[in-house]
């Protein structure tokens, strides 16, 4: 459950449902966050609060004064803003995620240029020497031009080789572990109804479109788009040596298989009942579901054959996949996988791949028009491989300890103030409300950065050829992940790296996560006065600790267990008062004909609105919200919303919108802002807005949870 987590991964497009999925095949359930904009880079003009090095106010220049806050607050608040910033050409978005993520990757950068010219000297093994050669490896473009195809020949003969289901069984194992994902997911998760265990979970996956209504839709954007994929699968299998002719007829077989898989997979705002993806199994009952698939084969090959329970996320996927396995020919399995490789290896590989992989997940799918600066890229991709080694440098240049202590302040100031709330709630009867403080006690809070660092070791670096050193890492995690199944929950992991600007919500940890990334301005300013905090990264702490209460995460007890802890009428007045949101969401029109998806984005609808609720009135009890004293024209209460605002100033291009309203279960930026406060008296009263204005709901429409 994290504020919003997109990942551009070396270029590759993709929606990662949750910040502690254990693999890049992982459709994990249960995690949310804050954000998911596109990652930052060069070309923008960046606000002197994002780069950290201005003044610690609001920078007045964003604002539009020709727009009455009480008539639309996100453009009073950031309509300058929007006015003086264009989307950089390499960027499906931009805003002041952006800015800050940007900010952080130059002091990454800064790191490994350093690693990286200091590499030969370094330790063979060391953390210093990986992070060297794994940079210097991704920056070397022509090395990777000359290596071509060559470190992928062997994976390619493998596939070629094929000639019976148990041995494409072995190399969709194998094409796993190295990041591909092929036919479904596969990975370590904690047991939703035993949290202090981790179990090998099964998943839909297999997609090469980001999500399965994407195959199926029937409107003519999604027409337009599978078109789109089906000649870009074709173009790759063009630069992989194939006749036109014959790389045509592959892509349309692609398409077919997968869009079978869509057929059979279960669509988003289902998974996002936990219930629904839950369905422990033996082995036994796991191979009864797919005959035609060895499960105990299968393990083998991955080097666990001991594994003997499963929770199968989606059976009547796997039953669909299963009866696709005994009617797809061989050969066009085969020419699945080839696809799947190359698609999943296509960002590491020489200029051509990297640009026809950019054409269709850049250009089509997102709006962006060039590819970005190399070096973002290589720090991205380090951060992914060796996230922790390069985060515990990034931490000791840009979060001292006095940062660190005061975020925990405010964090504990913002569990009082939901603490308080929750004693107070006038439909929750006191069975529900103590469940609910016994949840809010026991919820983990996680700082910074982790207190234990990961290890490295069993991943080896080398110089080159760059692709291996990202294989190797994919198979590092992957095993990192496997060998946790059938273990106690190590509940110190870290699902972010320490300079990930975002947070999360982990409901089956119970505990929420601040990455040092995000602990930065224009969020958090130790140097800020209280409205611009609590406003800024108050809210967030605030999301964080509603998304253990929002539709969701409240299914989930004080141990993490999917468990009901609420009485029948409690649960009742919980649904219609949720529902309430999802109903406003659903008005909001995102682009032309298309709205919001109200169920789709009602748990960081709900999170938003309580968070920001929990943070006002945090703020309430600091001497500022009592002074009535002016800074820049503004009561301590305008500042707050003001500040709270401006953290959602961004913009994005048309092919975005569509793409993230349809897999993405966070509202646009402009509804973030507009929905909550247009709910809440205590922006109506700070900027005299009257039931006349629409940012003021009509009582009988207003909404309130928490």
């Amino acid at each position: 459950m994290s504020i919003r987590h997109w990942s551009l991964t070396l270029g590759v497009f993709a929606l990662l449902a949750c910040p502690v999925a254990a693999s890049a095949q992982s459709s994990s359930e249960t995690c949310a966050g804050l954000v998911a904009p596109s990652p930052s880079g060069s070309g923008a003009k960046q606000s002197a609060t994002a780069k950290g090095t201005g003044s610690h106010g609001i920078d007045l220049a964003n604002l539009d004064r020709s727009v009455s806050p009480c008539k639309d607050f996100f453009d009073f608040a950031n309509g300058g803003w929007i006015k003086s910033h264009q989307i950089p050409a390499a960027y499906p978005s931009w805003g002041l995620f952006n800015e800050l993520a940007q900010h952080n990757q130059e002091i990454l950068r800064k790191i490994l240029d350093q690693e990286a010219a200091a590499r030969a000297k370094a330790k063979p093994g060391s953390n210093d020497q990986k992070l060297g050669d794994f940079y210097a490896s991704c920056m070397n473009r022509s090395a990777i031009d000359a290596a071509g195809l060559k470190p992928l020949e062997p994976e390619f003969r493998r596939i070629a080789a094929i000639r019976n289901l148990p041995e494409l069984e072995a190399e969709v194992a194998r094409l796993q572990a190295m990041g591909a994902g092929v036919l479904f997911g596969f990975y370590a998760r904690q047991d939703f109804k035993n949290s202090s265990e981790e179990i090998a979970n099964a998943s839909q996956g297999g997609l090469g479109l980001p999500d399965r209504d994407g195959y199926l839709k029937s409107d003519p954007h999604s027409v337009q788009l599978r078109e789109q994929y089906v000649a870009h699968v074709t173009r790759m299998f063009e630069l992989l040596g194939d006749p036109a002719t014959r790389a045509a007829a592959e892509a349309k077989t692609v398409m077919a298989i997968e869009t079978r898989l869509a057929q059979a997979s279960m669509p988003r705002v289902e998974m996002r009942n936990p219930n629904n993806t839950y369905h422990k199994m033996d082995a036994a009952q796991f191979q009864a579901l797919t005959p035609h698939f060895s499960w105990r084969r299968y393990f083998t090959d991955l080097g666990y054959p001991s594994i003997e329970t499963i929770n199968v996320s989606q059976p009547k996927f796997f039953e669909a996949l299963d009866k696709d396995l005994s009617t797809v020919p061989l050969g066009e399995w085969k020419t699945y996988l080839r696809w799947h490789l190359i698609h999943a290896m296509a960002p590491a590989l020489s200029t051509s791949f990297v640009d026809e992989n950019f054409n269709f997940y850049g250009r089509d799918l997102t709006g962006a028009r060039e590819l970005q600066p190399r070096w973002q890229v290589c720090v991205r991709a380090t951060d992914r491989q060796l996230g922790e080694a390069l985060g515990q440098k990034y931490v000791a240049r840009a979060f001292p300890p006095s940062a660190k202590a005061a975020a925990l302040k405010m964090v504990h100031n913002l569990i009082a103030s939901l603490r308080a709330d929750i004693q107070t709630l006038p439909w929750m009867d006191p069975a529900t409300r103590k469940a609910a403080l016994y949840k809010l006690d026991k919820m983990m809070i996680k700082v910074g950065y982790p207190d234990h660092w990961r290890s490295y070791a069993a991943y080896h670096v080398a110089a080159g050829p760059y692709v291996e050193n990202v294989i190797r890492g994919d198979r590092f995690r992957f095993a990192r992940v496997l060998a946790r199944i059938g273990k106690p929950v190590n509940r110190s992991r870290w699902g972010m790296t320490p300079p990930t600007v975002n947070a999360y919500y982990n409901p089956s940890m119970n505990e929420i996560v601040f990455p040092a990334g995000i602990l930065q301005p224009p969020f958090f300013d130790p140097k800020a006065d209280d409205a611009l905090n609590y406003g800024g990264i108050g809210a967030v702490i605030g999301h964080e600790m509603t998304h253990g209460f929002d539709d969701e995460g409240s299914r989930f007890d004080a141990n993490g267990n999917l468990k009901n802890w609420w009485t029948p009428q409690d649960l009742r007045n919980f649904h219609a008062r949720a529902q309430c949101i999802a109903h406003q969401f659903d008005g909001y029109v995102a682009i032309g004909n298309l709205h919001e998806n109200g169920d789709l984005v009602l748990g960081e609808s709900i999170a938003d609105l309580g968070g920001l609720t929990i943070a006002y009135k945090a703020f309430e009890k600091t001497p500022e919200f009592s002074s009535h004293k002016l800074i820049q024209g503004f009561t301590p209460q305008q500042r707050f919303f003001l500040a709270f605002a401006r953290i959602w100033a961004g913009k994005q291009r048309p092919q975005f919108i569509r793409l993230l309203v349809k897999v993405d279960p966070h509202p646009l930026g402009r509804y973030r802002v507009i929905g909550p406060l247009s709910n809440m008296d205590e922006f109506a009263h700070a900027f005299d807005c009257h039931g006349k204005n629409t940012m003021v709901r009509p009582a009988a429409d207003r909404c309130k949870v928490w």
